[in-house]
């Protein structure tokens, strides 16, 4: 059985992407652009990976987050952040933040579902 995942991207075009790429490989998916949705959601419907933007309208993703590790999601959610911040230092500020992974964007449609689930499979 595929995991359950949840989409935290406030731009619709990446929301569409991700979307169609993760539907097409049979995932169940959940959407929120922002995150307060994105923080209700996963305490609702526990997903077993969460995909974080980590420029987001209402707080960042790196706060995002710490919020998830430390509000009662279960310890072996993964997340992942996917963001267009490739600077260096970003993806160990997202991996200090408690984020299982990093990927950038723009995402490769053929590898990104490879990517995912390498992180999603290391846990």
């Amino acid at each position: 059985m595929s995991p359950n995942i949840l989409i935290i991207e406030d731009n619709e075009q990446n929301m569409y992407m991700l979307s169609y790429l993760l539907e097409q490989n049979n995932f169940n998916i959940l959407k929120a652009y922002n995150a307060i949705d994105g923080l209700k959601l996963a305490h609702e419907k526990h997903p077993e990976i969460i995909l974080i933007d980590i420029q987001l309208p209402d707080m960042d993703g790196h706060e995002l987050c710490v919020k998830l590790r430390h509000n009662g999601l279960p310890k072996e959610t993964v997340i992942i952040v996917v963001t267009s911040y490739a600077m260096g230092g970003d993806r160990e500020k997202a991996i200090e933040s408690g984020a299982n992974g990093y990927i950038e964007k723009p995402i490769n449609p053929d590898t990104f579902i490879s990517q995912m689930e390498s992180v999603y499979n290391t846990k």
